[in-house]
């Protein structure tokens, strides 16, 4: 019964050249996963690295999924993808809560205002903005005074309930618990949990003036540092930081002359407190006046006024709410920066914002479900579940990811490249195309391929990196017009001898004339 296999190759073989049929609408994921030789230049560049064939699983199909892929190695094997998991979490949230999809915090004022003065709590709740920087809490805080507010006799409480995850160590994945890349998710995550310190360097008295953002209650920050002469080189290690104590931030070193202006982001050493510290210091510092302290807390609930105790409870309206930038906007950061607590943050948003696929609410003792609206929660889990559900009614019942936090920065995560390959095939069939495409990396233009200037403006692709893993994924522009995509993942102790290994792969995809 040998003859079947080559049979049906033949039959379509014959069928893809007249154009009636794809190879993938005949045989469905195999298409994918069909073996195939390397191309020289890829097996060239695999030897030159010293990195077995076994080490890398690549790809390169037509982006439109029309024909046979060009390449398949290895595609059916799951391997771990690092941050190219980040295109899986943004463009399920593009397809489940559209391309203008914005995050709200919403403020709350608890008594009267009179003469300037809140007698009574204000009310911040967090609903998993990503990007609530520095700028945006000014804003905010701005309209608190805008609504005659200059002193609070009371607290101000900050709600971050929406989110039910435990808090971890921020070193725990890598040892490198001050890199800002290592926050944790949180409902109101503020300015990423870090300090951005800018070093203004001032020749005439011979110091750099350093200013910081936000400023934190409760931190001595140490505003200047001596300059020196030399080259900028390693200024970091010039400084002589030490971030250790929650309560300072010194620098024991100088900064060199010739560095000109610079700007250093570091998460801080005391991520719980962070939010608390960030909003009093910029509170005071805009003028405002506090009577009682900044704490954490939960949006009291009105009661449903009917004297029914059973009765459902209802959040008090917000005095305003101050919203995020749109998602199509948003996924820039995270993909072209490959920003892992930004990607957490739309991960967990999955399970509060995506209600097609969500587990439906609980019922309430007494039958009813809490309305839209009420005090939903997120969890890792529920993503999870959100996600996988997502991919098996919109990507297949096959190849399903298995999905940790959604970032990538997991060894957990596993995918495998023909899974991810119609993905992408699916998300380029899609009119959401241009805001997933918009949101990569342009190679040798900007984001994490800025420096990569191998055919620079030839591809859309999202890398990745771990220890023991180097990855690239997205789309390719051929010379001839057609588009691709591309798939290369390396696991190995040398992934990161891969690169010249996926270089060479994208000059082949690209010169495919």
């Amino acid at each position: 019964m040998t003859w079947m296999p080559f049979s049906l190759r033949s039959v379509r073989h014959v069928l893809a050249k007249l154009g009636l049929f794809s190879l993938g609408a005949l045989c469905g994921s195999c298409g994918l996963a069909a073996a195939q030789s390397l191309p020289p230049a890829v097996e060239a560049a695999l030897q030159r690295a010293n990195l077995p064939r076994d080490a890398v699983t690549l790809l390169v199909v037509d982006a439109e999924g029309r024909q046979a892929p060009r390449l398949s190695h290895r595609a059916n094997v799951p391997v771990n993808p690092a941050s190219v998991m980040k295109l899986v979490t943004t463009y399920a949230a593009l397809d489940l809560l559209g391309p203008a999809y914005s995050w709200r915090t919403p403020v709350y004022i608890e008594g009267a205002v009179r003469d300037g003065t809140l007698y009574g709590n204000l009310y911040i709740r967090g609903l998993g903005d990503p990007k609530l920087v520095t700028e945006r809490l000014w804003l905010l805080l701005r309209r608190v005074q805008g609504l005659g507010v200059r002193q609070i006799a009371g607290d101000i409480v900050l709600d971050r309930s929406a989110f039910d995850v435990a808090d971890t160590n921020p070193g725990s994945f890598d040892g490198e618990p001050l890199r800002p890349y290592n926050a944790s998710p949180d409902a109101l995550l503020l300015n990423f949990k870090s300090v951005s310190m800018t070093f203004v360097p001032d020749r005439g008295i011979r110091t750099a003036q350093v200013h910081f953002e936000p400023p934190l209650a409760g931190v001595e920050m140490q505003a200047s540092v001596p300059l020196s002469n030399g080259e900028c080189g390693d200024y970091r290690a010039a400084l002589k930081a030490d971030f250790a104590d929650p309560a300072r931030i010194r620098f024991a070193g100088t900064y060199p002359a010739s560095c000109a202006e610079k700007t250093w982001s570091i998460a801080y050493v005391e991520p719980k407190s962070f939010g608390l510290r960030a909003i009093e210091g910029l509170w005071r510092e805009m003028g405002g006046q506090l009577s009682g302290k900044v704490r954490e807390g939960r949006v009291p609930t009105l009661g449903s006024g009917n004297g029914n105790a059973a009765g459902p409870d209802l959040q008090p309206e917000p005095v305003f709410e101050l919203s995020s930038a749109p998602l199509a906007e948003i996924i820039r950061d995270i993909n072209k920066y490959s920003n892992n607590v930004m990607a957490q943050q739309l991960f967990l948003t999955l399970s509060l914002g995506a209600p097609a696929l969500s587990p439906a609410p609980a019922p309430s003792p007494n039958g009813q479900r809490p309305a839209a609206g009420g005090n939903p929660r997120a969890t890792d889990e529920a993503s999870r579940a959100v996600l996988r559900r997502w991919w098996q009614e919109r990507i297949g019942q096959e190849d399903v990811p298995v999905v940790d936090n959604g970032s990538g920065l997991s060894r957990r995560t596993l995918i495998t490249a023909q899974g991810l390959g119609r993905m992408l095939q699916t998300a380029y069939r899609s009119p959401l195309m241009p805001d997933l495409m918009a949101s990569l990396p342009f190679n040798g233009v900007d984001g994490t391929l800025r420096n990569r200037r191998t055919l620079a403006g030839s591809a859309h692709l999202k890398t990745g990196s771990l220890r023991d893993v180097t990855a690239l994924a997205g789309y390719v522009h051929g010379a001839s017009g057609r588009r691709y995509v591309l798939v290369a993942i390396a696991n190995h102790p040398s992934a990161d001898a891969a690169r010249p290994v996926f270089d060479a792969l994208l000059e082949w995809t690209v010169r495919d004339r």
